[in-house]
């Protein structure tokens, strides 16, 4: 996709009010308390004003890190996206050959959260699944060993 990778309204605001936080919130307070620790002197020997410093520099990485992220993805709303097949966005319920079911979402990769069941697209699961309809009996290439899962359910919300 040139560049560009989706990403879920949900995730582009998460980033966006991340973003949002850095520049209105928590760089000013560490610029003031760097400005604060400056002001008591020698500055080679003052630990707040280093480790301000430091966090200085962390923030405005992650700020421009964010602020390019943005700038690259394109939103889809899953729940605008009418399918019989699996393609990002998707929630997919899976049953393993043990009888035992789980449901994924499929994302992009920088939204990956596996606490809450949102896996990439590139992962072998992902890859896996992509492609599938309800019915359809896939095997999964994991490091832990091949996996044989039958897609139950697709929804897109």
């Amino acid at each position: 996709m040139n560049g560009t990778s989706q990403i879920t309204p949900e995730g582009y605001q998460r980033f966006s009010d991340e973003l949002n936080e850095l520049w209105t919130v928590e760089r000013p307070r560490v610029v003031q308390e760097v400005a604060d620790a400056a002001a008591m002197g020698d500055r080679s020997e003052n630990a707040e004003y280093i480790y301000g410093k430091r966090r200085l520099r962390e923030i405005d990485r992650r700020m421009r890190f964010l602020s390019t992220l943005l700038d690259r993805v394109k939103v889809v709303d899953p729940a605008q996206i009418k399918s019989e097949k699996i393609q990002f966005g998707a929630t997919v319920t899976i049953e393993d050959e043990n009888g035992e079911k789980r449901m994924y979402q499929l994302v992009g990769v920088d939204e990956v959260d596996v606490k809450r069941g949102r896996i990439s697209m590139v992962s072998p699961m992902g890859k896996a699944l992509l492609g599938r309809v309800v019915g359809d009996v896939t095997t999964v290439k994991r490091p832990a060993g091949v996996l044989e899962v039958e897609v139950t359910q697709i929804e897109y919300k």
